[in-house]
């Protein structure tokens, strides 16, 4: 073997002498954690019965009532999906990254409330403002959690309770005072909802993203401080959870032809948190699948219109309290197949002198016979005459004839 194809088969290991698995897991939690790729395939066969329950509810539904599943009933039922899907959203965003939001269901009433007073000024004059009071509001609740480093549900409660004194201004329901019809776009708004979704979804799936988004979960005392990068990311989820809370408002208001009634809206944080559960995301933060959102708010969605049809009341408690039980199981189901398959990263492993490889070992020499000797080899000497010797001479030599 030459020295170019050594040099050829020495490069393929990394240069520091570190196996590529090691590499590949060592920036996966710095200080602690568990390394290695989560496994997905438990979301989707999850994301699987999703469909199935969808199918079989949606035949049944169309069994019932075939106009429940046309013209404007349909366009109502799909902004309904939408509503409740941003609210499942801004659950889900908060849940992946640890930092659960209790305070999107009440944030929710509030803008839908502020809506319906201020609609007649026209959507953006209605809108804008109370998306920019959720934003600012979002951000205090971060700088509250990432500062103070306090558990994120304590802190939205918080927050749910003084939003809560804010509805309580209304003594009763108010009636809805825009023209705001999204049943008209209805398709388009299930389309952009959906898109959102999954392509959440898919980037979630990737390892590196992943593994971002959940560095606030705590992974040994959960009072300890996760570092900046967690933070910032805690922070940003909880202002987009808020957020996207305040414009699931601005739609179920604008979709239902009644009054808004200025409850807590801690019902709709139940049934939010419990779709985003039943969908696939971790209680613990980090896993969650890629249709899970879209399928489980479509169920839950056409279950609440299935319901009346026979002749079933069930209030927004019953039907949150019910999926967030599900949930909670579909949680532990994730958390239990969904983590890194054991063996995946490398592990101590006992050497020849029994001792323990921690890992970071230098690749194993090449054969001494296959490179080539460092200095050219001499050649062998010659075999003496021994009838040449000198001893055996009985004349002078002619150097000394010369010589003399």
């Amino acid at each position: 073997m030459g020295y170019e194809e050594a040099g050829r088969e020495r490069s393929a290991e990394p240069s520091s002498g570190v196996p590529a698995a090691v590499l590949e897991n060592v920036f996966d939690d710095p200080t602690h954690g568990e390394p290695g790729r989560d496994r997905i395939g438990v979301q989707l066969g999850w994301e699987f019965v999703l469909l199935a329950g969808l199918a079989a509810l949606g035949w049944l539904l169309w069994r019932e009532d075939q106009a429940a599943l046309r013209a404007d009933n349909l366009r109502a039922l799909l902004v309904d999906a939408v509503g409740l899907g941003l609210l499942a959203l801004a659950a889900g965003l908060s849940l992946r990254t640890a930092a659960p939001n209790l305070a999107v269901g009440p944030v929710a009433v509030a803008t839908a409330l502020h809506y319906a007073e201020q609609g007649d000024r026209g959507l953006p004059a209605s809108v804008g403002p109370a998306v920019a009071v959720a934003a600012l509001g979002g951000l205090a609740l971060a700088l509250v959690v990432v500062v103070l480093h306090v558990p994120a549900w304590a802190a939205s409660l918080a927050g749910a309770a003084g939003v809560v004194v804010f509805i309580e201004r209304r003594s009763a329901p108010v009636l809805v005072q825009g023209d705001y019809d999204p049943g008209r776009s209805a398709g388009y708004l299930f389309a952009g909802f959906a898109a959102v979704a999954v392509l959440g979804g898919l980037f979630g799936a990737i390892r590196a993203i992943r593994r971002l988004v959940s560095r606030y979960r705590p992974v040994a005392d959960p009072a300890r401080r996760r570092g900046a990068v967690a933070a910032v990311v805690a922070g940003a989820a909880l202002v987009g959870s808020t957020v996207l809370a305040a414009l699931a408002g601005v739609l179920i208001a604008a979709n239902d032809p009644g009054p808004v009634a200025p409850t807590s809206g801690l019902d709709w944080t139940v049934l939010a948190i419990g779709v985003a559960l039943l969908a696939g995301t971790s209680a613990y933060g980090r896993r969650g699948g890629v249709f899970g959102v879209v399928l489980a708010v479509s169920l839950v969605t056409v279950f609440r219109a299935y319901a009346p049809e026979r002749g079933w009341t069930l209030s927004t408690w019953a039907v949150g309290g019910a999926v967030l039980g599900a949930g909670l199981l579909v949680t532990r189901l994730v958390e239990t197949f969904g983590r890194p398959r054991p063996g995946s990263t490398d592990k101590p492993e006992p050497v020849a002198d029994g001792t323990i490889s921690t890992g970071w070992t230098m690749p194993q020499s090449q054969s001494v016979d296959n490179w080539p000797p460092t200095l050219p080899t001499p050649a062998a000497p010659q075999p003496v005459d021994p009838w040449r010797d000198p001893r055996w001479e009985d004349g002078p030599r002619r150097w000394d004839v010369d010589e003399r």
